[in-house]
C-alpha cells in the first residue's frame, strides 16, 4: 500500500478538496483506495456525504484503542463509498487525541502502525492533514511514504513553501522516515498575472519536486463538495475531473510494477504440468527402448545349444528396423529394406555386416514443397484478425498483445469507463482478451495496460477526445 499524505501548514489551500478528488480519481483507475481524514473538522466525511450524526465510531477510536492496547479493527470505523473506495471519518473529539499522545514516547506512530496493520486491504491511502503543525500532522508525515504539499498560486503560499519543506524535513529525520515530497499547484486561475509568475517562480525553484500536472481553479470541485459527491461523480466531463485525471496517472506511473498471487500460481502451475509432460515422455522412451533390446537378445536363434550370433557392432542401433530383419528374417519387418541383400541365413555374420552398412548409409531428407513468403497486406490482414476488435455473432473479442504487462483492463462506453470493471483476461501466449456481449451501435474505449491509459494499437478506428488523446472505436453490426 502506498500512504500519500496531503499536507501544508497554511490554511485555504485546498487539501481536503485534493484529497478527496485524488482518492476518487485513483478508485476510478481500478485501485482499491482508503481515504484518513486526521483533521477534527471531518471535512472529508462532510464531502463524501457521510452523515456526521451517524458515525459512531471514528479514527479517534481506532487511534485511542492502539494506544490503549485493546485495537479496533480499522474496518469497523470504514464507510465505503464506491466499491473501490473507503473513507475512514472524523469527528470534532479528534482534537482530544493530542494531549494524550503527548505523554506517549512514541506518540508519532500510532497511524502508522494501524495502517501497517491493513496495508494488504487496499493498494493506496490517502490521508488528509488538519492545518497546523501539531501532533496529528505528525502522525501523517510519519505514516507517509509520500507528500502532496497543495501550493495555491497566491503569494503567502509560495513565501512559506520553503519553511514547510523544512520543517516535514526535520520531523522525518527525527524519526527515521525517508517520504519522497511533492508539490502540487493548485487553485491556478490562468487569466491572472500574478498566477502565472508565481507558477513560473514555483517551476523554477522547485525543479524537480513540482508536479507536472496542474488543479485548475474550477468552480465544479466547490459546487460537487457542496453536494457530498467528488467531481468524478458530480461532473466527469469537467475541467476539475480531467485535472485530477492527469494528477491520479501521473503518480499511478510511478508505482512499481505489480505481479499478483494469482499470476504466480499459474506459473508456477504451467511449470509443474511442463515438468510432468516432460517425465512422462521421457519414461515411455526408456521403457520403449529396454523393451526393445530385450526383445532383440531374446529372439537369437541358437544352434546346437549355443547363441548363433555375435554381438552388433556397438555402431547399430540395438532396436532400428534393419536390426529386426537381421535378426527375425522377415523383409516386412523393415519394407524400405531391398530383400535381395538380406541373405538366406538369418542371424549369421554376413546379414548383420550387410544390416550394417545399410544403416550406415546417409539418408537424404524428402524435398519440402517450396513455400512462397507471405506478402506485408497478408502480413497486416492476418494480425488485424488476430488482435484489435472482431465480432462474432453477438459476442465483441476486444485482444491485444502486451507479453511484459501484469494487468490490462477495458474501460470505454459499454462500462461508464469504469476500467475495473472489464478485467482482461491473461492468455497463454502473453496476449489479453476479453469478450462482451454489446448491442448494435459504436463504442468508444481506450486500453489500461498496468495503470496506463491508451489506445488500441490494433484498431485503426479511432479519434481524438476531449483531453487531446485518441479512443478506439469498435462499430458493432445488428
Amino acid at each position: 500500500m502506498r500512504t500519500i499524505t496531503i499536507a501544508n501548514q497554511k490554511g485555504g489551500c485546498g487539501k481536503t478538496t485534493v484529497a478527496i478528488n485524488l482518492s476518487a480519481s485513483i478508485a476510478r483507475e481500478g485501485r482499491r483506495v482508503l481515504l484518513v481524514d486526521l483533521d477534527p473538522q471531518g471535512h472529508c466525511a462532510l464531502g463524501m456525504a457521510v452523515p456526521d450524526e451517524q458515525i459512531d465510531l471514528s479514527i479517534f477510536d481506532c487511534l485511542m484503542a492502539k494506544l490503549e492496547g485493546e485495537p479496533i479493527e480499522l474496518s469497523q470505523i470504514t464507510w465505503q463509498i464506491a466499491p473501490t473506495l473507503d473513507v475512514a471519518p472524523s469527528r470534532s473529539n479528534l482534537a482530544l487525541l493530542e494531549p494524550k499522545l503527548g505523554i506517549q514516547d512514541d506518540a508519532d506512530t500510532p497511524l502508522r502502525d494501524v495502517l501497517a496493520a491493513n496495508s494488504s486491504r487496499y493498494d493506496y491511502c490517502v490521508v488528509d492533514c488538519p492545518p497546523h503543525l501539531g501532533l496529528l500532522m505528525r502522525n501523517g508525515l510519519c505514516a507517509a511514504d509520500e507528500i502532496i504539499i497543495p501550493v495555491d498560486t497566491g503569494f503567502f503560499s509560495l513565501h512559506g513553501l520553503t519553511q514547510q519543506l523544512t520543517t516535514i524535513d526535520q520531523i522525518c529525520e527525527r524519526v527515521g522516515a525517508k517520504p519522497s515530497v511533492r508539490v502540487l499547484p493548485n487553485q491556478y486561475d490562468v487569466r491572472t498575472k500574478l498566477a502565472r509568475e508565481i507558477l513560473a517562480e514555483l517551476r523554477d525553484r522547485f525543479k524537480g519536486v513540482i508536479f507536472d500536472t496542474i488543479i485548475n481553479f474550477n468552480t465544479k470541485l466547490k459546487e460537487g463538495a457542496s453536494f457530498g459527491q467528488p467531481i468524478t461523480e458530480f461532473a466527469p466531463t469537467s475541467m476539475g475531473a480531467r485535472d485530477f485525471q492527469k494528477l491520479a496517472r501521473e503518480i499511478l506511473a510511478t508505482e512499481p510494477v505489480r505481479t499478483s498471487k494469482t499470476d504466480i500460481l499459474q506459473h508456477v502451475e504451467k511449470l509443474a504440468a511442463d515438468a510432468d509432460r516432460l517425465l512422462a515422455t521421457t519414461a515411455t522412451l526408456i521403457d520403449t527402448r529396454t523393451a526393445s533390446t530385450k526383445t532383440a537378445v531374446t529372439a537369437q536363434p541358437k544352434t546346437n545349444g549355443k547363441s548363433a550370433s555375435p554381438a552388433p557392432p556397438t555402431n547399430v542401433p540395438a532396436s532400428s528396423p534393419a536390426m529386426d530383419v537381421a535378426i527375425s528374417g522377415r523383409s516386412a519387418v523393415a519394407p524400405d529394406v531391398p530383400p535381395e541383400i538380406i541373405p538366406a541365413s538369418a542371424g549369421s555374420k554376413a546379414a548383420i555386416s550387410a544390416v550394417a552398412d545399410l544403416v550406415q548409409r546417409p539418408v537424404a531428407p524428402a524435398p519440402r514443397p517450396a513455400q512462397r513468403p507471405a506478402t506485408p497486406e497478408e502480413i497486416s490482414r492476418k494480425i488485424e484478425e488476430v488482435y484489435g476488435v472482431r465480432q462474432d455473432g453477438e459476442i465483441i473479442v476486444f485482444r491485444t498483445r502486451n507479453p511484459e504487462a501484469n494487468e490490462v483492463q477495458l474501460a470505454g462506453d459499454f462500462n461508464d469507463w469504469m476500467p475495473h470493471a472489464t478485467p482482461m483476461r491473461r492468455l497463454v501466449n502473453g496476449d489479453f482478451e476479453t469478450s462482451l456481449r454489446l448491442p448494435s451501435g459504436r463504442y468508444r474505449y481506450r486500453l489500461v495496460v498496468d495503470g496506463r491509459w491508451s489506445h488500441d494499437h490494433h484498431n485503426p478506428l479511432v479519434e481524438t477526445n476531449e483531453y487531446g488523446e485518441l479512443n478506439s472505436v469498435a462499430e458493432v453490426a445488428p
